[in-house]
């Protein structure tokens, strides 16, 4: 059984190791500069009429292709260039995603990213210090924090005002009085099922609500440490004097909301679905 469970775990290795090489031939297959390589063999072959300048750009080909995506330096090239396409593409999506956002909400996403970077220009100008701590790097990561909650929010708060209550109470009422009525077994049981149902909905509505008072309480307390933040620096003069604790508490405090905000999506989402499928369309999000 171990031996079974070690090969299979030597043979995803070996396909991994596979994939991560194939990707380094296909970015040095594409490079421009061999396409120009191949451009200039294919030109002398034809100037001189002969294969003999085509097969050598072959051999040349089939060289660099073995050479080159093996260099640890090409390696690290692509790495590079791929973290970076990686950073452009979440910085692109990140602001699409603000623009999405309405003009208040946008107003407080751009003046707490004017208050980081004057936090993190204070720092530099009062302490005279080259390098940012690390915790003043997270700033940007605690911005980011931001935006995702406040896209949470709004998000639930459109979610609450499509949500029909009187719908949803109206059809627990029916379906109370049709469990009570049943006259089989059956009925019954697919009655009491629909009860369950609708009683979990009920239960969400009020669940969601704190979820969106939880997140507003954590918007504004990131705004506040941001305020509190930009009024220490001010007064400090050494990097030595800097030291705030209250960052790992305001991280595991976002770290905690959105755990919660993850479990309570689930549960809408699951809600939902059962929705779609029983033809209850009026209960989803959105219906008038």
């Amino acid at each position: 059984m171990h031996l079974q469970l070690d090969m299979a775990d030597l043979a995803k290795v070996r396909q991994d190791v596979d994939r991560f090489n194939t990707s380094y031939a296909s970015a040095a297959l594409k490079e421009p500069f061999n396409f120009w390589g191949l451009a200039g063999w294919l030109a002398a072959a034809a100037f001189t009429g002969s294969v003999i300048p085509l097969l050598l750009g072959l051999i040349c080909e089939a060289i660099y292709l073995i050479v080159v995506p093996n260099l640890p330096s090409y390696r690290r090239y692509i790495q590079n260039r791929e973290k970076e396409r990686l950073l452009k593409a979440h910085i692109a999506n990140r602001e699409n995603l603000i623009k999405a956002f309405t003009p208040r909400e946008r107003e407080a996403v751009e003046y707490l990213r004017w208050l980081k970077d004057k936090i993190q220009d204070n720092y530099r100008k009062f302490t005279g210090a080259r390098t940012m701590p690390s915790n003043l790097e997270a700033l940007d990561q605690r911005w980011e924090d931001f935006v995702d909650l406040l896209d949470v929010y709004r998000r639930r708060k459109q979610h609450l005002k499509s949500i029909n209550r009187t719908a949803v109470h109206n059809q627990l009422s029916q379906a109370y009085r049709a469990m009570e009525a049943a006259t089989d077994e059956k009925t019954k049981r697919i009655q009491q099922t629909n009860v369950e149902i609708l009683k979990r909905r009920v239960a969400s509505f009020d669940e969601i609500e704190r979820s969106v008072k939880l997140v507003e309480g954590q918007l504004q307390s990131i705004e506040n440490f941001f305020s509190y933040l930009n009024d220490e620096i001010v007064t400090i003069s050494t990097p030595e004097k800097f030291s705030l604790p209250d960052f790992e508490q305001l991280s595991d405090s976002i770290a905690m909301t959105k755990q919660m905000l993850d479990a309570t999506a689930d549960e809408v989402g699951q809600l939902d679905m059962y929705n779609r499928q029983m033809g209850n369309l009026e209960l989803l999000p959105g219906a008038k």
